[in-house]
């Protein structure tokens, strides 16, 4: 056992050679690896309550699960969520943002942005005070209307549909006013406003409250064919009657809306190495689905509004990456990178492995060889006759040689040559001995 490990020892200390090399190669390497992806990241939600805000809540608690942190900020809606992710410095690199907002953006800006997919459909709901006709869009114009607050998503929405109808914001009546959400919905109860826009889940908190309300009723956009054919991120949406409210059957009939869709919009600080986790994430917490969303439809790669992200593509082909199905997020990960290493690594190592031997004989060998040098100088001069009167030096340098031979170490598999060496060197020995022989007086010609 003490053999083979002091033969090993030597096989080592002959080839380490080998590691700067290999550091050198994994160091070049690791300069064309992208790093592992952060563990945390900022999103913009919306306004505090809001569907947007709820979902965001639950998203970071499913990335929670995988030891990652997200970061919300809320906002004021889909508009800001913009103007953040398009900042100079941006404080987020991630947003929920309402289709058709990028209309209100230019070309550059748009393609600035990428986005992962439709997360769920939020309807247009243009709710009504009972005791007001209305029958068509026009109608709104002498009443008392919510538009949805500046900045918003519903002010986008009802924006464009009024917009169909001809009616620019510069010819808004001066009592339609810019509220949204929960104040909108107040005064509407309170009959301090005829009608007002939301955008929102089926389920959403408000969209319930109003739903249940005997004194407010639910418009139906008998005309969606032809919003939709014009204003192409509004998709038709069937709500049967009494899909939002059984007890007090609300809708009283089935209807027809409007609906875009919440869309996770990126900027080029998102590290595309978190789109399938962020996307698996949602995935989970819309599992289930909504009212209006059979389970499993949602994120969905259409409708699209923004450029898809490459590696959002990839995800809705080819689900997560292998390794991610099996490992946690952060190890499969690293190990993703790691393997990107190790193949040109093992390419590069092939060949220096293939070395490992030669390399490693020759320098075996060079320890034996080394002396040859000598003893062939010697036999030339022996042959040449060019040898020193004095032969005991010479003889004493090769028994000085004979001594260091026997603390040389080397593999047993090359002993036989160390031997051989040992062998040469005793008949060089040899042959000054009987030189020097000769070279001596003999004492009775000495006396002659």
């Amino acid at each position: 056992m003490h053999r083979v490990l002091n033969d090993l020892k030597i096989m080592i200390l002959a080839n380490l050679w080998i590691v700067p090399v290999v550091a050198g190669l994994i160091w070049a390497l690791f300069q064309f690896v992208a790093p592992p992806p952060p563990m945390s990241a900022s999103m913009a939600t919306g306004t505090q309550g809001g569907a947007y805000q709820q979902f965001a809540e639950r998203l970071k608690q499913e990335l929670a699960k995988e030891g990652f942190e997200l970061n919300l900020v809320p906002t004021s809606g889909s508009r800001d969520n913009l103007q953040r992710l398009l900042a100079d410095d941006p404080q987020v690199e991630i947003a929920l943002v309402q289709s058709g907002l990028e209309r209100q953006l230019t070309t550059d800006q748009q393609h600035e942005l990428k986005s992962l997919g439709a997360i769920y459909q939020e309807p247009l709901w243009l709710f009504y005070r009972r005791d007001v006709e209305l029958d068509r869009i026009a109608d709104l114009l002498p009443l008392r209307l919510g538009l949805g607050g500046d900045g918003s998503g519903t002010r986008a929405a009802s924006d464009a549909i009024l917009g169909a109808n001809a009616i620019a914001p510069e010819q808004y009546p001066e009592t339609w006013q810019s509220i949204g959400g929960g104040k909108a919905a107040r005064a509407l109860i309170a009959g301090e406003l005829d009608a007002a826009f939301f955008v929102g889940p089926a389920e959403n908190t408000l969209v319930q409250q109003l739903a249940a309300s005997p004194d407010i009723a639910l418009a139906h956009f008998r005309r969606a064919a032809a919003y939709e054919a014009r204003l192409p991120f509004f998709n038709q949406v069937k709500v049967g009657e009494g899909l939002l409210d059984l007890a007090s059957n609300a809708p009283d009939r089935d209807i027809i809306t409007l609906a875009p869709v919440a869309t996770l919009v990126v900027n080029d600080d998102f590290n595309p190495g978190l789109v399938p986790l962020f996307l698996e994430a949602s995935r989970e917490v819309m599992r289930d689905g909504t009212l209006l969303d059979a389970a499993g439809t949602f994120p969905s790669a259409e409708p699209r509004t923004f450029d898809l992200h490459k590696d959002a593509v990839h995800y809705y082909d080819k689900g997560l990456p292998i390794l991610q199905r099996y490992l946690p997020f952060r190890i499969a990960s690293l190990a993703d990178r790691y393997i990107i290493l190790l193949i040109p690594l093992i390419v590069v190592m092939i060949p220096l492995l293939k070395a490992v031997g030669p390399i490693y004989q020759w320098r075996i060998r060079a320890r034996i060889y080394r002396w040859y040098k000598y003893l062939r100088e010697i036999d030339r001069k022996l042959h040449a006759g060019s040898l020193p009167d004095e032969l005991d030096n010479e003889i004493a340098r090769l028994e000085h040689l004979e001594d260091e031979l026997a603390s040389v170490d080397v593999p047993l598999s090359y002993s036989n040559q160390l031997y051989e060496l040992h062998l040469h060197v005793r008949y060089v020995i040899e042959r000054l001995r009987v030189l020097q022989q000769r070279r001596s007086p003999v004492p009775g010609q000495a006396q002659k």
